[in-house]
């Protein structure tokens, strides 16, 4: 394809003293375009100024022929910016909020200058710069934004609560921008952007940085920003280290429960895993029908009350409580025996006087929450300790981004984002001291979606569940909880945006209960960094989904044109890869994951290891003396049982049963202790037992029905070595014959992914072996056929009884050194729930293939959805509670008719 070009275009970069900045700066003025490059000067912290950064990187553009003037203006002051680039080029047609400072410290020791110069400079910076920018924009009917996110506004970061907080706003931020500006064709897009620089120097090590170059960046911002990109925006991307990933909201199913006095917290905590349920998950782009839900809700018969909530000896604090929302929240909490506070600008004394007068405990608190010191103050005058906060207060400012005013911007970012900020700090050191503590933040759809004429609103609301999840990660260990929810009510604020038969409709009190019981000490876990949507009587968290992405090789310069080409796997979230990150960590698996994609493994021939082949080859010669396994109706019952048999069902627990049987994935089990003829270690360079993940398994049944006891003997043989590059897969076969005929009953088929064992000079892709090598792809409908189940805790002791011992599924101790905080199921295990479910729904199955896609832990729920094709069942099984794959991709070819089997 041609060069993305930019001849004739202006772009304006805030922060390109230096780092990333810099590196677009450098790019856009190669690439044709006038480049204003704006900085400070100053010190990553935000200390000093000087005209020295911009200055350099100008006349480095120039000296390479390209176009460009400095500008020293703080991103405050982002019309000053803007007007460089008018006064100098004309025009402005691309703005990337770049600029950015650190100021991380832990939330106890945060000072209030700390907070404010962090939100000074991404938050106010961003919008005076896009403020500015916007009126040209909409003249020329052309602009393209990018605003700057990070994986600490993500995912939330310990120590970093303003700097997660201020990034997390950019999302809100930007997706409101796009909506306000498709019209116009102004395309906005956010990217968390992984970089090597001035700030990131200080939070990550230098092996690490030393490939995380801004060179990995820019691609993608340049394809963003280019005039052929009409259509992608309002978009959240993840890149760096040669990996591009796109995001986007995934929401729960929810539970739906009947409004009305039966609609209580514990009512709420009895449906909690409805509420977390992802098996059937929307994608949404603003808020959900809540008149529908509701209608629904109203037919509901009543709830089942749960347990009930004693708040007695706890006192909570509420802002914005003396009407709305708030007021709600104050009379539950007071109802169930908690000491209340009630703050309120206006008039919090009629709220005390309902609780009081209801037999409760209240006090006012007249304040704004902006003063978070009064506010906990009146706390602890009044009752000597706070348990429970709840940041509720709120305005609006609501306005066309091309009318906002700065005041407007900043009474909204003010009351919302730095009066939760306050309030909470005032509350911390209580909550610290006292190992205990409950905090629930409030954002809006407005913020997680965008919404028209809300982009204060949006920035602020976002940044509160930024605030929420770094927090989090900073109380947990001190027994502080906190958890975020996005509101749906009828309040005298939300008159202003809704018709007042909605405002009737949807009553505070149907978000109330959600409220307290998250502040209870009855939540599931886990209890702490939930988002939730609520309102109507609907409960439902909503969690990041990202795409499998892309990889590029990192040996390999990358270029714009490349990111096109794998345009389509970027913003992929349908190929089965889409994973849900939660945390930082997550957010860099994939980036770090990449770091040893290089060109030499996919696009040159790799210099072969003739010993590794040879050796390769002896070993595929090598035959087996076979291994014995006797079993008889015993060994039946508890592999059934190990695989979730109930004692109901007869034919698979009762030896005496007219229909006793075993499962058809039995077939895995006689092979399993089978000893091979070769040696991995010696086989295979760089072995070792740690890198080795099961890949796929394959059996296949050539005897029906499946003897219920026989001495069985198998014969395991090297198929192949494929070798990826980065890994190696090892392939093996297994022939289990019975001894007493000489039949074949089983084969088995495994395949092996070693990391770091690659590159030896092997075929790069697997033979052709029918069955066994079958590509399935679930169909673009919805599946025929769905089952449900829940593990058990005991599942992976059970099912260990068959023969794998291995200690990863049932020592904590051991399974923590494998990287996972508890012991996770066999992976045969859940093959096995699996293939259980396609025989009980289609019958038997001549062989059956799956593709290990993910851990699961005992007592999960499996969800197997399976699609009918021909003879044919396709099939994949996903943790209900996480929403992932545990395996995918899988098949089974169905013997005879493959009608349903009646047990």
């Amino acid at each position: 394809m041609s060069e993305l070009r930019f001849d004739g275009q202006t772009v304006v970069v805030s922060g390109a003293g230096g780092g990333l900045g810099k590196a677009y700066a450098v790019f856009f003025g190669a690439r044709g375009a006038n480049v204003v490059v704006n900085d400070l000067g100053g010190s990553f912290k935000g200390e000093g100024q000087s005209s020295k950064a911009a200055d350099m990187v100008v006349n480095e553009i120039r000296a390479a022929g390209g176009k460009a003037v400095a500008n020293y203006d703080s991103v405050e002051n982002g019309e000053k910016i803007i007007e460089t680039a008018i006064k100098e080029f004309g025009r402005i047609d691309i703005l990337l909020n770049n600029a950015g400072i650190l100021r991380d410290v832990s939330f106890k020791n945060m000072s209030d200058d700390d907070w404010d110069l962090i939100i000074k400079v991404h938050v106010k910076g961003a919008y005076k710069c896009a403020r500015a920018a916007w009126p040209h924009f909409r003249k020329q009917k052309y602009g393209r934004v990018i605003n700057t996110a990070s994986a600490a506004g993500l995912f939330g970061s310990f120590g970093q609560c303003n700097y997660s907080a201020a990034k997390l706003s950019q999302v809100g931020f930007t997706e409101t921008l796009a909506k306000e500006g498709y019209k116009y064709n102004i395309i906005c897009n956010v990217i968390a952007p992984i970089a090597a620089s001035r700030m990131t120097q200080t939070v990550m090590p230098p092996d690490i940085l030393e490939n995380l170059k801004p060179d990995w960046v820019i691609p993608l911002v340049a394809v963003l920003v280019h005039p052929s990109n009409k259509h992608e925006t309002g978009s959240i991307f993840e890149v760096g280290g040669g990996h591009i990933a796109k995001l986007r909201w995934e929401r729960a199913k929810g539970a739906l429960l009947k409004t009305g006095p039966s609609l209580t917290p514990g009512a709420i905590l009895r449906q909690w895993k409805n509420v977390n349920d992802f098996s059937e998950p929307s994608y949404p782009s603003g808020v959900a029908d809540f008149m529908s839900l509701l209608e629904e809700a109203q037919k509901l018969g009543e709830n089942e009350p749960g347990e009930h909530i004693d708040y007695t000896g706890k006192v909570a604090v509420v802002t914005g409580g003396g009407a709305g929302l708030g007021r709600s929240y104050c009379l539950l909490f007071a109802k169930l025996g908690a000491s209340v506070v009630v703050n309120d600008l206006v008039n919090p004394g009629d709220v005390v006087q309902e609780i009081q007068k209801n037999g409760g405990k209240a006090v006012g608190n007249k304040a704004s929450a902006e003063d978070g010191d009064a506010v906990i103050k009146a706390a602890m005058d009044a009752y000597g300790r706070i348990d429970i906060l709840v940041n509720n207060a709120g305005i609006l400012r609501d306005k066309a981004f091309a009318n906002m005013e700065d005041k407007m911007w900043d009474q909204v970012i003010a009351v919302h984002l730095r009066g939760t900020y306050k309030t909470t700090k005032a509350a911390w050191p209580y909550f610290l001291k006292q190992k205990y503590g409950r905090i629930v933040n409030t954002t809006s759809t407005s913020g997680i979606y965008g919404n028209f004429g809300q982009a204060n609103y949006a920035a602020a609301k976002l940044g509160i569940l930024g605030l929420s999840r770094a927090l989090a990660r900073e109380g947990a260990k001190y027994n502080i909880n906190v958890n975020t929810i996005a509101p749906n009510a009828g309040t005298n604020m939300t008159r202003s945006i809704m018709p007042e038969e909605m405002v009737q409709a949807f009553k505070p009190e149907q978000v109330a209960p959600l409220v307290v019981a998250l502040c209870s000490d009855q939540v599931p876990k886990p209890p702490t960094g939930g988002l939730f949507e609520v309102g109507s009587g609907w409960h439902a968290r909503t969690r990041w989904q990202r795409s499998g992405g892309h990889g590029f090789p990192v040996d390999v310069k990358l270029t714009p044109e490349a990111v096109v080409k794998a345009w389509s796997d970027i913003v992929n979230f349908d190929d089965g890869r889409a994973d849900h990150p939660e945390d930082g960590q997550d957010g860099l698996k994939s980036i770090i994951n990449n770091m040893q994609n290089r060109s030499s493994d996919v696009n040159k021939p790799r210099e072969a290891n003739t010993d590794t082949l040879d050796k390769i080859e002896k070993a595929k010669k090598l035959h087996s003396e076979g291994t014995k396994y006797k079993y008889d109706d015993k060994d039946i019952i508890l592999y059934n049982l190990g695989i979730g048999a109930k004692r109901t069902e007869l034919p698979f627990v009762y030896e005496n049963s007219d229909f006793f049987q075993a499962l058809p994935t039995f077939g895995v089990v006689p092979y399993f202790g089978a000893e091979i003829p070769w040696s991995m270690n010696e086989v295979l360079p760089n072995f070792s037992p740690m890198m080795l993940l099961h890949g796929e398994q394959y059996l296949e049944i050539r005897k029906f029905p499946i003897p219920t006891a026989a001495t069985l003997v198998s014969y395991p043989k090297l198929v192949e070595v494929i070798d990826k590059g980065k890994s190696a897969i090892m392939v093996s076969g297994t022939t289990t014959k019975d001894v007493a005929t000489g039949e074949d009953i089983f084969y088995n088929e495994s395949s092996a992914v070693i990391r770091g064992s690659g590159s030896f000079g092997g075929p790069s892709k697997g033979a052709d072996r029918g069955a066994s090598t079958a590509v399935y792809q679930p169909p673009k409908r919805q599946p025929d056929a769905v089952v449900e189940e829940a593990t058990t805790e005991e599942q992976a002791a059970l099912y260990r009884l068959n023969g794998d011992r291995n200690p990863l599924h049932i020592d904590p101790d051991f399974s923590k050194m494998g990287g996972f905080k508890t012991p996770i199921l066999h992976g045969l295990c859940f093959f096995g729930i699996s293939g259980k479910h396609v025989y009980q729904s289609y019958g038997p199955f001549k062989n059956i293939k799956v593709r290990f896609a993910g851990t699961v832990l005992p007592g999960q729920k499996l969800r197997t959805e399976m699609w009918k094709e021909g003879g044919k069942v396709i099939f994949q099984t996903k943790v209900v509670e996480t929403g992932k794959l545990c395996i995918a991709g899988a098949g089974a070819e169905l013997l005879g008719t493959g009608k349903t089997t009646k047990l």
